[in-house]
């Protein structure tokens, strides 16, 4: 599909959810998307997993959860090395961005929105 392959951790059924609106502007961006959430369902058509999948070749993940929540996830973003990860609003966590940098120092931290990025045509810069 495309050479940005992105998780969507936090996806939602919601459709009204920025979770979920970024998995269908991901998707209508001809961006491969795999939307990973904690309830089972489908974000844009597209089941979410909620078994943490280990996936090749990610690109982007793109946080959709509190700085809480995502403790239980540190060990999942990391084995997934992605080459960037996008702290959208209300998602920042400087003791994420510290681990990245130390574990994963390639790996750019963006604090940014998702939806911003791909309606200004940023998101592959």
């Amino acid at each position: 599909m495309s050479d940005y392959k992105t998780i969507v951790l936090g996806a939602t059924t919601n459709p009204v959810r920025y979770a979920y609106l970024a998995t269908q502007r991901l998707l209508d961006s001809a961006i491969e998307v795999i939307p990973v959430g904690i309830r089972k369902g489908a974000a844009a058509g597209i089941p979410i997993r909620n078994d943490r999948p280990i996936i090749e070749g990610v690109h982007t993940i793109t946080l959709y959860l509190n700085a809480a929540i995502q403790k239980d996830y540190y060990d999942y973003i990391l084995s997934l090395k992605p080459q960037r990860v996008i702290f959208n609003p209300g998602t920042e966590n400087t003791e994420l961005y510290g681990i990245l940098k130390r574990e994963l120092p390639e790996t750019k931290i963006e604090v940014a929105c998702t939806l911003v990025l791909l309606s200004v045509d940023n998101y592959k810069s």
